[in-house]
């Protein structure tokens, strides 16, 4: 990922750079509104995946061999795939047409203003209208016609946000980042042929970095997390870089938070900890200058400030009036997303990756079973659990293995006072160190996980990491074969006997993305079912639909040129994990990251997000055209013969 509405009706100009060319599954009803859970996310399996994959002793070789494609096309994709593409648009499949929903500044109340592009807005504006760089997002139905779509926002760029750029910030301009941070509930209502956005909602809400929530868990009231303003520790304003989501059985929303560090500087100078080097709090001014309008995110003033960030947060998106709660049992660190599962015997497994070089993947477990008869004896089954971090182990050569879930518990696996913990809470704050103790794998990137609609599979983007090889702790091998690995793999892995609570499991690698262009018979080309036609680099969302098509969202380079050279802009491909097949489905815009995608309980249409179009200086005016300020979108998709999307 990146660092970091009345009903409305879209003129011509808004659509001008859109090229129209077991226990889930069953759902669980809540019992307080009439909204029902949408699967977007997936939760499931391959079957024995793991026995047709041979020993490897070649590198090369077992990258040739990772995924073979099957004898005829996947009978899971009636798509034509979509060609590379450098435009400055959304290109979708033949047979298929894509709108705007929304863009960063459009208006989510009947009161707000209309988005200001000269940058000269306030805060009090910002507060009102769709955040900006919107990443991650959940669909959840109020019926055939209607359902609230809750989306985050990761991060802001101040050269379009502001008419000064960043270069003259004052106080409002502070508070107007911190509102175009956070996440955004709005309904949605199909009209005439598509969906809108309604302004009148008694649902729409904005949740910004300065809205008032509850730090629930086992850090709850802990010492590491008492300030001047909350001594209890208990009590938290807001939410910020949320990156990817969640989406629970119970009717909630998991927004995750991601590089929170970016925002904590210091106005003295100051002696950093190993914990906070370690999260890289204070070790640069990213830009953001909120630490000198806003002193908790002084560290020289407030040290404790940063250990309030860094968690889960889960929203009930049908209760304005409900406090966000900060999930501690889950762990700090730079949060991807959420993927949950509901195991077999009813516990919710809740599978994490922690989105930097060289650190790791986790699974949480509940500690109560998920009650299906009364989904308001679930609201709080995030708040206690246990809290593991993976060991993936190989044999030399090999791009498969196994693997065993190490637990974060004090008192085991070295995790004791002797060692530096003095609590579990401590474990929590500082897990990136618990998972160091106990012996995790180092990996690449970990970004988005999904688990297939069978229940017993579970996928996890590798996006990159110039690191490897080049760090002691982050040696080439297993799950991350490549020194300087800039293209990114898929990780995959099956719990022994489907049981999400069991403690080992086999892995083996899905893909590896590469460039067969530049790179011939080497590790570098990519996988097999990698090629010329569909080739990507940096994978990085991640979501299945429910008939287990793979969808895969990119944030990569897009210089297009060099070791790049053919892939084009970001995209989202489409994998059926039966046959390994990858076919490309939509290219975004200049200097975009495709991020986030929601299914309508048909799959007829798709919500997916584009971030950032022209970033980096680059020519973008999406969406509008024109000499526009480019703006972060959500795009609907759909199917002009009202199927469902992939099939």
């Amino acid at each position: 990922m990146s660092s970091g509405e009345g009903e409305e009706t879209l003129s011509d100009d808004r659509d001008s750079l859109i090229d129209n060319t077991p226990e889930f599954s069953r759902m669980v009803e809540r019992a307080i509104s009439r909204r029902r859970f949408v699967v977007n996310s997936g939760i499931a399996s391959l079957g024995a995946f793991f026995a047709s994959a041979p020993a490897l002793s070649s590198l090369a070789t077992a990258a040739q061999q990772l995924t073979p494609a099957g004898d005829s096309p996947s009978a899971k994709m009636g798509f034509e795939a979509v060609a590379a593409s450098t435009a400055d648009r959304v290109m979708v499949p033949k047979g298929y047409q894509a709108n705007i929903l929304l863009s960063w500044g459009d208006p989510l109340f009947e009161e707000a203003p209309q988005f200001d592009p000269s940058g000269a807005a306030p805060a009090s504006a910002q507060q009102l209208q769709f955040g900006d760089n919107n990443d991650g997002m959940s669909l959840f139905s109020l019926g055939e016609d209607r359902a609230l779509l809750v989306v985050n926002h990761e991060y802001t760029n101040y050269k379009f946000l502001f008419d000064h750029q960043g270069a003259m910030m004052i106080a409002d301009d502070v508070k107007k980042a911190q509102a175009a941070h956070g996440v955004s509930v709005l309904e949605i209502i199909y009209h005439q042929g598509r969906w809108q956005v309604d302004s009148n909602s008694q649902y729409s809400r904005r949740i910004t970095a300065n809205t008032p929530m509850e730090i629930t868990g086992p850090v709850a009231g802990h010492p590491l997390l008492m300030t001047g303003a909350d001594p209890g520790g208990r009590q938290v304003l807001g939410t910020l870089n949320n990156c990817a989501n969640g989406q629970t059985p119970w009717g909630t929303y998991l927004t995750c938070e991601e590089n929170f560090n970016v925002y904590f500087y210091s106005t003295e100078k100051v002696s950093l900890s190993e914990d906070q080097l370690r999260y890289g709090i204070g070790t640069r001014d990213a830009g953001y200058q909120w630490y000198l309008f806003d002193e908790r995110f002084d560290i020289s003033r407030h040290p404790q400030e940063s250990h309030r960030f860094g968690w889960v947060v889960e929203i009930d998106p049908t209760d304005p009036e409900a406090v966000p709660k900060k999930r501690t049992a889950l762990g700090r660190f730079k949060h991807e997303n959420a993927a949950l599962t509901v195991n077999d015997d009813r516990h919710v497994v809740v599978y994490l990756g922690d989105d930097q070089g060289g650190e790791h993947i986790y699974k949480f477990i509940s500690r109560d079973p998920l009650d299906p008869n009364d989904s308001t004896n679930n609201l709080d089954l995030l708040e206690e659990g246990s809290l593991y971090v993976a060991r993936f182990d190989a044999e030399p050569g090999e791009l498969q293995g196994r693997g065993e879930w190490l637990e974060l518990s004090h008192g085991k696996n070295g995790l004791t006072p002797q060692n530096g913990f003095a609590d579990q809470a401590e474990i929590l704050t500082f897990a990136r160190r618990a998972a160091t103790q106990v012996g995790a794998t180092t990996m690449d990137r970990p970004e988005w996980v999904a688990v297939h609609p069978s229940g017993k599979t579970v996928f996890c983007t590798l996006t990159n990491n110039k690191h490897r090889g080049q760090k002691e702790n982050q040696p080439v091998g297993g799950a991350n074969p490549r020194a300087k690995n800039r293209y990114g793999q898929i990780i995959r892995w099956q719990p022994d006997g489907g049981d999400h609570t069991a403690t080992t499991f086999a892995w083996d690698l899905y893909l590896l993305a590469g460039n067969p262009l530049v790179h011939q018979d080497s590790l570098y080309a990519g996988s097999s079912n990698i090629n010329a036609d569909n080739m990507f680099n940096s994978p990085d969302g991640l979501g299945f639909d429910r008939d287990g098509r793979l969808w895969i969202m990119t944030d990569g380079k897009t210089s297009n040129k060099g070791q790049f050279a053919g892939m084009g802009n970001n995209q989202m491909l489409c994998s059926d994990p039966d046959t390994g097949e990858v076919r490309r489905f939509l290219t975004g815009p200049v200097g975009c990251e495709i991020t986030g995608i929601a299914f309508s309980p048909d799959y007829q249409t798709m919500f997916v997000g584009v971030q950032h179009p022209g970033v980096d200086d680059k020519s973008s005016h999406f969406p509008a055209g024109g000499n526009s300020v480019p703006r972060s979108s959500v795009v609907v998709i759909t199917r002009n013969d009202g199927g469902v999307i992939g099939a």
